[in-house]
């Protein structure tokens, strides 16, 4: 395709999968395009999904464009402004959801008292799990402070699965009766 491919000839080129007519009309109305989307949206961003998005659109469904009722710009760009302006309303709808969700999101509360509390139990936890054998404490910081599943602690630990389990079960129920005796635990 060159310059003076009339854009008819683009669309039916197009319409049979030509990539060079795509990319001849893409030469000469991406910009047109593109100008239109950003001065409608106002974000350069969403200005080239838009862009990107109508001459995928042409690619597509090139027979959506009528030489008789206009010029292949006309129709991009009409095209543009329809898209954009649906841009910005699911944009909007977007931004009025999440503030929506933030809005009703209960939001942590937290006293003096409670972050107090916490330090205490934080420090009351640390030394019940010092009081621990190496061994479980080893699974049972790579299980719940490490986030690793049983499976993952037996091969770091390089030890058979059932063992581990064994380990983590039992310095659990060790640390449950520790820590209720001091108060940590109902």
């Amino acid at each position: 395709m060159d310059s003076t491919t009339s854009d008819s000839a683009l669309a039916v080129a197009i319409g049979r999968y030509d990539q060079d007519a795509l990319a001849e009309a893409y030469n000469r109305h991406g910009g047109a395009v593109f100008a239109l989307a950003r001065r409608v949206i106002r974000s350069r961003e969403l200005a080239e999904e838009v862009t990107q998005e109508i001459f995928l659109r042409l690619w597509h469904k090139p027979q959506r464009f009528d030489p008789e009722r206009g010029k292949l710009r006309s129709f991009l760009l009409s095209d543009t402004h329809g898209r954009a302006i649906d841009m910005i309303r699911s944009e909007g709808a977007r931004k009025t959801r999440e503030e929506r969700e933030a809005a009703i999101a209960p939001q942590p509360q937290e006293s003096v008292e409670g972050s107090v509390w916490q330090n205490v139990a934080s420090a009351e936890i640390r030394q019940a799990l010092m009081e621990l054998s190496s061994d479980e404490r080893s699974a049972i910081e790579l299980a719940y402070f490490g986030g690793l599943t049983y499976r993952e602690v037996a091969e770091r630990l390089g030890q058979p699965e059932g063992t581990v389990k064994s380990r983590i079960r039992t310095g659990m129920k060790r640390l449950k009766v520790q820590l209720s005796a001091l108060g940590v635990m109902p």
